[in-house]
């Protein structure tokens, strides 16, 4: 094999390492940490949802509902989104289960959604 391939080899090699990587400037926030945690079973009705994403968001561009079994809404007043952290007031809840949807805008302006559920088992 002459120089010149030696060369081709190496800078091909490395644009596909490139572009294999996963890098910041392709990242979406997407959701790191709940509390209720996603699929759980909790024991008495929680006070807020917290959700933490893996990127900081956009506040005026990101939030969170919470919705009952029959998809009446249960959170109070507006999500609150500091860094990438969204904080959802809830009324007091039923024994049940519920969703949290989420749509969020990174700083890079990346968007992403989602949805979990949690059950509740006494007031």
């Amino acid at each position: 094999m002459n120089r010149t391939s030696k060369g081709s080899i190496r800078i091909a090699l490395a644009c596909t390492i490139a572009l294999a990587s996963p890098g910041a400037a392709l990242a979406h926030a997407t959701l790191q940490h709940s509390n209720p945690g996603a699929g759980s079973t909790i024991s008495e009705s929680p006070h807020e949802v917290t959700l933490i994403f893996t990127d900081t968001l956009e506040a005026a561009f990101s939030s969170a509902d919470v919705t009952d079994s029959s998809g009446a809404r249960v959170d109070e007043g507006k999500p609150q989104v500091n860094g990438n952290l969204i904080r959802i007031a809830l009324r007091r809840l039923s024994p049940g289960n519920y969703r949290v949807h989420w749509r969020v805008v990174s700083v890079d302006t990346h968007r992403s959604e989602g949805s979990f559920t949690f059950s509740v088992t006494s007031q």
